[in-house]
C-alpha cells in the first residue's frame, strides 16, 4: 500500500534526491531551500505558520513495503502580495491590414505583467521515475491530494487557484524562449534565473521591458515554446482540465510553459470532499472508492481505498486504518473517485519511464 504524509525533517535528503531527477522551479536540488521549505510545512501543518504567505504544505508519497519516500507534491497558499508579485508574461494578440495591399496579419504579442493578489498555487509534483505508469496512478493521487487536502480546509487557500506546467528543457537544462527573450535583458542563464527567483523576483520587473514584445521577432523554435508545456506535462494538464483548470492567457518567463487557473469552489474534488467519522473497519468489498485520510497523532495521511459510507459514517478496511493511523471514532477525510478498472497490477520499480516531471 502507497501513503501520502505530511513532509518530515528526515526526508530532506530523499527529497533532494528526487529534486535532482528532474528540473524543477517549486524543488531546485539544493539542500538549504529544500530543508527551509520542510520547515516552513511542518510549522503550515502544525498551524504554527499564521501568514498564508509564509504557509507550504508539503506532501511525500511513501511505499509502505519498502518504506521509500518515491514522490512529493505541494500547496502554496498564496505566492504573491505586494512586493512579492507573482511575474508572468501575458500573451494577447493585435491584428494589422493593409487597404492598399488587402492583406493583413496576426501578431502574437508578449507583455510581462505583475500580480499581487496573492492566488493558491498547486506545484512541486515529483514522482521517482520507476513509479510512473504504476497501475495505482501513483502521479494522478500525488495530484489529486491536493484537492483533497483543500476541500478538508477551504478557508486557508484562495478562491483562485493556478497551477504552472513546465516548459520544454533540453537535457543540459536549457530552454530556447529564456536563451533568445529573457537573457536578452537579463544576463543570467535559464538555471541561474530559475534558482534566483527563489529569493527574489526583483530582478525581473527591473530589468525586464514593459513594453509589449513582437514574438514573430524570435526564431520559430523559440517561438514555438510559447505556452507549450513539455511533452511530459499532457497527463498533468489533462487531469487539470478535467478539475476544471483553464488556460487564461499567462505563461511563465522562464520557460514559456502555461499557467491554469480555476475557482477554488468550482474544483469537482474540492467541492466533493467532506469528512466523516469512522465507525469501525471494513469486512468484505466496499460500495465505492477513493481517497480517504486521518490528522491525528502522526499528521496528515492518506490513502487510496474502498469504503462504505452509511449516514455520516464511513467503513475502511483494517490495512487503510492502519495506515493512515486512525481508530473508531477519528475523523476521516473522503473524496470518492470513479472506481479503476480492473486489470493486471504493474511491479513497482520497474514500470514508467524516466524523464522531466511537471511543476504541477
Amino acid at each position: 500500500m502507497f501513503v501520502i504524509r505530511q513532509v518530515a525533517t528526515e526526508d530532506v535528503t530523499t527529497l533532494l534526491k528526487l529534486a535532482r531527477m528532474v528540473h524543477f522551479i517549486n524543488l531546485p536540488p539544493n539542500r538549504d531551500i529544500i530543508a527551509s521549505k520542510v520547515v516552513r510545512s511542518r510549522q503550515s501543518f502544525g498551524k504554527q505558520a499564521r501568514d498564508p504567505r509564509e504557509r507550504n504544505f508539503m506532501f511525500v508519497l511513501e511505499d509502505l513495503e519498502t518504506g521509500n519516500v518515491i514522490g512529493t507534491s505541494a500547496i502554496l497558499p498564496c505566492i504573491s502580495w505586494p512586493g512579492h508579485p507573482h511575474v508572468y508574461l501575458e500573451v494577447t494578440r493585435k491584428d494589422f491590414w493593409s487597404d492598399d495591399l488587402q492583406q493583413g496579419n496576426t501578431q502574437v504579442m508578449l507583455t510581462l505583467g505583475e500580480d499581487v493578489s496573492g492566488p493558491t498555487e498547486m506545484g512541486g509534483l515529483i514522482l521517482a521515475p520507476g513509479y510512473r505508469g504504476h497501475s495505482e496512478k501513483l502521479g494522478k493521487f500525488l495530484s489529486m491530494v491536493r484537492f483533497h487536502f483543500m476541500g478538508l480546509h477551504r478557508r486557508q487557500f484562495k478562491k483562485r487557484v493556478i497551477a504552472e506546467l513546465m516548459g520544454a528543457i533540453t537535457p543540459d537544462s536549457h530552454n530556447l524562449l529564456w536563451d533568445y527573450l529573457g537573457r536578452r535583458f537579463i544576463n543570467l542563464s535559464y538555471k541561474e534565473a530559475d534558482l534566483f527567483c527563489q529569493q527574489s523576483k526583483e530582478f525581473m520587473t527591473a530589468l525586464f521591458p514593459r513594453e509589449p514584445f513582437y514574438a514573430s521577432l524570435l526564431p520559430p523554435e523559440a517561438r514555438n515554446l510559447i505556452a507549450r508545456e513539455s511533452d511530459e506535462t499532457g497527463p498533468a494538464r489533462r487531469m487539470l482540465e478535467r478539475q476544471g483548470f483553464e488556460y487564461q492567457g499567462h505563461i511563465d518567463p522562464f520557460d514559456g510553459g502555461p499557467y491554469l487557473e480555476a475557482v477554488r469552489d468550482r474544483i469537482p474534488l474540492v467541492e466533493a470532499t467532506k469528512r466523516c467519522d469512522l465507525t469501525g473497519p471494513l469486512t468484505g468489498a466496499g460500495k465505492s472508492e477513493g481517497m480517504v485520510s486521518c490528522e491525528g497523532e502522526q499528521g496528515f495521511r492518506s490513502v487510496q481505498t474502498s469504503f462504505t459510507m452509511r449516514g455520516e459514517g464511513i467503513r475502511i478496511s483494517a490495512e487503510a486504518m492502519e495506515a493512515i493511523g486512525a481508530t473508531r471514532g477519528s475523523a476521516i477525510g473522503v473524496t470518492a473517485m470513479p472506481k479503476k478498472k480492473s486489470g493486471k497490477s504493474a511491479k513497482s520499480g520497474k514500470s514508467g519511464k524516466s524523464g522531466k516531471s511537471k511543476k504541477s
